[in-house]
């Protein structure tokens, strides 16, 4: 890692605290705040934190062109990715930053209150960061605040250390944090981390490392409030969660991004560059990402039996792709404006295809034959519809006019979710800053967590009732509620509804991919791209080294004591 964290702060343009004068820095609570700030922003950064949501695409329910492309497909997947390479800097960013904050707050002359609360920020931050490593490399070097980068530059070269002992450091860190954290902040300080936040993560590392009744505890510690009132509760409006911005929050965030204004000033995350269609804000999408066929065809009846495309479309399932144009596809005018026949497609019966599933079906994924609110060349509010047109019948659907176009040309499916609707009343007013607050934990997954954890030890009705509570929310009926389908036969059963469940709750949100690897699965889902009508966008492959990134190259070069994953 020898020069890892300076080829981070340099992309970053960061001073890093340490290196300011102590006469003039870590004096006063301003300083506190200022250097909590650091952390965040390290946090924040898109190849840190930033881009949370883009990991959907190397996983089954999302397809997609950037960033991750490499990872996804598998091709080109190697040490010398630069996405790979990225991520570990920005990770190591962070651990410094947070590193820098544990090693001077203990001597600031201020308030024993402010230094146990940024200590137990740092303390939670740096556990983030490594417990992403963690995931994704298996193992690391550890570096904590005994580690001054300004005065070791040149001599770190740490081997990668044991899982073992960097799980142990990792729950230490939340241990701290749990300890010195506040139960909540005041508004003005919405998003930083809190004791449910700590608790929250420190009950996910324990799930990923198959600590069923540890994590168990921690979950149902924020769940039921046991020593504390955390005050978290399910967003009533499941759609309305995802578009929280102008200062609006929910208590279902746990751990969240804060995004502030969508214009040119403060902070927002960059979504709709990598969600958006090219209907949305100034026709602009530099980048692909959809909803899957995977995803879409997952999701259940509103009555909670499983969904079949020949209920609907009778030989839909064995037709070919010509076929299902034939079953899907209306005709438009050339100047892409008008469908000027629907051809042999029942657009209503399409329609109701995706409209009578799962609500949040709908709410997460723009489907055939529905509308959006999108925008003209001017970035004027203009409802525009998504249809399948059969090109050899009509025009092409264009984005400047009355239709949905895909940037790649695909016929895939879009992402309704994090999307804004025309330009908020003036409010955004630039495609690369979506203004909505994101989730990295809320409290669906950690019930849906709590559930998997009580499954694992046995206590299946618990599972049943936590996962339930998630259902509840947009109307669809509880598991073991009466008919057959709705029945769980055992522990199998169970955990194969909690997987679905985590897809139908979370698309979108960049937790699929994280949990197929840790459930064993990744290779059985791992198939090639295809389109609505099963047409191939790209192909996918896997080999048992995916289950473990390379260390990159460039830090293989830079520390000769880190030696590479199986397989690279």
């Amino acid at each position: 890692m020898t020069a890892t964290l300076l080829a981070a702060c340099e992309s970053l343009d960061y001073t890093p605290a340490d290196q300011l004068s102590d006469a003039t820095f870590w004096q006063t609570e301003e300083h506190a705040r200022q250097a909590a700030t650091g952390m965040y922003a390290a946090m924040k950064a898109q190849w840190c934190f930033g881009m949370e949501f883009t990991f959907d695409m190397c996983s089954d329910i999302a397809d997609g062109t950037s960033p991750w492309a490499d990872v996804s497909r598998g091709t080109a997947f190697s040490s010398a990715s630069g996405g790979v390479a990225n991520h570990w800097q920005h990770l190591y960013e962070l651990v410094h930053r947070a590193n820098t904050v544990i090693r001077h707050a203990p001597d600031m002359p201020i308030s024993g209150e402010t230094i146990d609360r940024i200590t137990g920020e740092a303390k939670f931050l740096r556990a983030m960061a490594y417990f992403r490593m963690m995931n994704c490399w298996g193992e690391v070097p550890y570096y904590d605040e005994t580690c001054d980068i300004n005065k070791e530059f040149a001599t770190l070269n740490a081997p990668r250390m044991p899982r073992a002992e960097l799980l142990g450091h990792i729950l230490d860190d939340l241990g701290e944090a749990i300890r010195l954290l506040p139960v909540a902040w005041d508004s003005a300080d919405l998003g930083r981390a809190t004791k449910g936040a700590a608790y929250a993560l420190r009950g996910k590392v324990y799930l990923f490392n198959r600590q069923w009744d540890e994590a168990a505890a921690d979950f149902d510690e924020i769940v039921y409030n046991r020593h504390n009132d955390y005050g978290y509760a399910l967003h009533d409006d499941y759609d309305g969660l995802f578009r929280l911005y102008n200062g609006q929050h929910s208590p279902e965030m746990i751990f969240s991004i804060q995004s502030i204004d969508g214009n040119t000033s403060g902070y927002a995350l960059d979504i709709v560059s990598f969600f958006g269609n090219k209907s949305t804000m100034r026709l602009i999408a530099s980048n692909c990402i959809v909803p899957s066929v995977t995803l879409v065809d997952m999701y259940e009846n509103r009555d909670g039996s499983p969904f079949d495309w020949d209920d609907i479309l009778p030989g839909y399932n064995n037709a070919t792709p010509e076929q299902r144009r034939g079953m899907m596809c209306v005709a438009i005018d050339q100047g892409s404006t008008t469908v000027t026949s629907t051809l042999g497609c029942d657009t209503a019966l399409v329609a109701d295809a995706y409209r009578l599933r799962d609500p949040r079906l709908c709410i997460n994924a723009i489907t055939p034959y529905s509308f959006y609110l999108g925008t003209d060349a001017g970035s004027n509010p203009m409802m525009k519809q998504f249809v399948l047109a059969d090109p050899a019948k009509g025009g092409a659907p264009m984005e400047a006019m009355a239709f949905i176009r895909n940037s790649e040309g695909w016929n895939s499916y879009f992402w309704r979710k994090f999307i804004p609707t025309g330009n908020l009343d003036g409010y955004w007013g630039e495609y690369n800053r979506t203004p909505y607050e994101f989730p990295l934990i809320r409290l669906a997954d950690v019930l849906l967590m709590l559930a998997e954890a009580y499954n694992e030890s046995g206590h299946i009705s618990e599972a049943v009732t936590e996962l339930n509570k998630v259902r509840a929310r947009v109307g669809m009926p509880g598991l073991d509620s009466g008919p057959e389908w709705l029945a769980v036969s055992g522990h199998d059963d169970m955990a194969k509804r909690i997987q679905r469940e985590r897809a139908f709750e979370l698309a979108g949100e960049g937790q699929r991919y994280w949990d197929l690897r840790r459930w064993g699965l990744l290779e059985q889902s791992v198939k090639n791209a295809t389109d609505i009508f099963g047409d191939l966008m790209y192909t996918r492959s896997y080999q048992s080294r995916h289950e473990l990134w390379p260390i990159p190259l460039v830090e293989l070069d830079r520390n000769t004591s880190l030696t590479q994953n199986p397989g690279w």
